[in-house]
């Protein structure tokens, strides 16, 4: 049995502490009128300006349709800026609530996957992967508070939510039947709804093959609900991508976005698994887990990362190529706006994994496969920022406290809850009618 140690409990409560209270001053430290605005402008030009609040959202992209063109010499570029900073602590918070989550999701996935191929390999891990989708109840129930109180406009993340907006926006209207509050707020239960199902019954028969190891009753429980899920999640998957985060932008939309969303989830669920089984393994568990299974975690790792970089070349190269005006400037935006992260995402996310990764010996030596990993998950983060954050926050992105305690808070909450479930259960599943082949694994 795992035991969670001291210094990993306190080590994640201080993560979660200092996160809250750097995400109240954030959210405290939001301008409140056009004048305040100024100020702050002001004095950051004062001191040499640069990216961030001096920033003027010039074309609006980054909320549209909170900023029309000012006809009368007002102060319309100001109220760009205010709407852009008061949405950053949000916006802040929503990236990494939802990159946290989809590491857990992409977790459940390829848990679900190893049921479903009947893989023989892979049992070994079955208890890091259960503990990693524990993090999907508390991790679900607050991105759907979120994603609630965005969706009945509390805060101003997705523009079709803004009443104000939709009336002088012919195109959002046209989409309104889908994108709509109660629409969002149902669609958002029913996918987290059946995503935490699949997980308790799933853990619940993994428990009761311990129990049951002469017969494989509950594994073939686990094959078929893992078989029915994986239908269920690829077609919810692609709708919460669209929801969650295409909406973001509602007069753009890519019909790859949906896989390369899950590309994304899936590299990033994987690897945290490697990363985690690599650091039990470091203190004295998981002596059943060998070279060639972090080998194969790693291989996945390295061929989601070419899958990843052939969806995000895809959807690039054929907008960029149509060069259609409603379309390209989703990456305009971000290419002139975000040319650091967008580009940085690339070198992340396919460049490192390639030379650090295609070597198969690499693959083998832990440290290695733990720097390919953080780059990885950093790499990711990013990925989502750059999706979230010219459509919430536009040319006033900096990273600032609310960017740096977000991650900090849901951190210490996903190790404490993942590190904390991986007591809840022996570390080796027993029962399994494939566990002998899994221990014993070469490659």
């Amino acid at each position: 049995m795992y035991t969670l140690s001291n210094r990993l409990r306190l080590f994640s409560v201080i993560l979660m502490v200092v996160g809250l209270i750097g995400l109240i001053v954030g959210f405290g430290q939001r301008p409140g009128s056009v004048e305040e605005v100024k100020e702050m402008m002001a004095a950051h030009d004062a001191h040499g300006g640069g990216h961030g609040e001096s920033q003027v959202a010039e074309s609006g992209h980054g909320n549209q349709g909170h900023g029309e063109e000012d006809a009368h010499g007002g102060d319309t570029h100001y109220e760009h800026v205010l709407h852009q900073l008061q949405n950053k602590p949000w916006a802040s918070l929503y990236v990494a609530a939802f990159f946290f989550f989809m590491i857990a999701l992409g977790v459940l996935a390829f848990y679900a996957i190893q049921f479903a191929s009947q893989s023989g390999w892979s049992p070994v891990l079955f208890r890091v992967m259960e503990a990693i989708t524990a993090y999907l109840v508390p991790g679900g129930i607050i991105l759907f508070v979120i994603l609630a109180l965005s969706g009945f406009h509390v805060n101003h993340l997705f523009v079709w939510a803004d009443p104000e907006v939709v009336a002088h926006d012919a195109l959002i209207q046209g989409k309104s039947s889908w994108l709509n509050g109660w629409g969002f707020i149902i669609r958002a239960a029913i996918f987290l709804g059946g995503w935490l199902l699949y997980r308790h019954f799933a853990v619940k028969y993994s428990r009761k093959q311990d129990e049951d190891s002469e017969g494989n009753k509950w594994y073939k429980k686990s094959f078929k609900i893992s078989a029915a899920f994986l239908v269920f999640f690829i077609y919810t998957e692609s709708m919460a991508s669209w929801d969650w985060i295409m909406s973001f932008d509602p007069h753009w939309f890519s019909t790859l976005f949906g896989w390369y969303v899950f590309a994304s989830l899936f590299v990033s669920g994987i690897t945290t698994i490697a990363l985690i089984s690599i650091y039990l393994k470091s203190k004295g568990y998981l002596e059943f887990v060998n070279n060639s299974h972090i080998h194969d975690l790693a291989k996945f790792m390295f061929g989601i990362s070419i899958f990843w970089t052939y969806l995000w070349f895809s959807q690039f190269m054929l907008i960029w190529y149509s060069n259609i005006p409603e379309e390209v400037t989703y990456f305009i935006t971000r290419i002139e706006d975000y040319k650091l992260p967008f580009f940085g995402m690339l070198v992340m996310n396919f460049i490192f994994p390639i030379l650090v990764l295609m070597n198969s010996d690499f693959k083998r030596v832990n440290w290695f496969v733990v720097m390919a990993g953080i780059v990885i998950l950093c790499g990711h983060y990013i990925d989502v920022y750059n999706m979230i954050m010219p459509a919430t926050v536009g040319e006033s992105w900096f990273i600032g406290i609310s960017e740096i305690s977000a991650v900090s808070l849901f951190l210490g909450l996903f190790l404490f809850v993942v590190f904390r479930a991986l007591t809840k259960a022996p570390l080796l599943p027993k029962g399994n009618p494939y566990i002998e082949e899994s221990k014993h694994f070469h490659y």
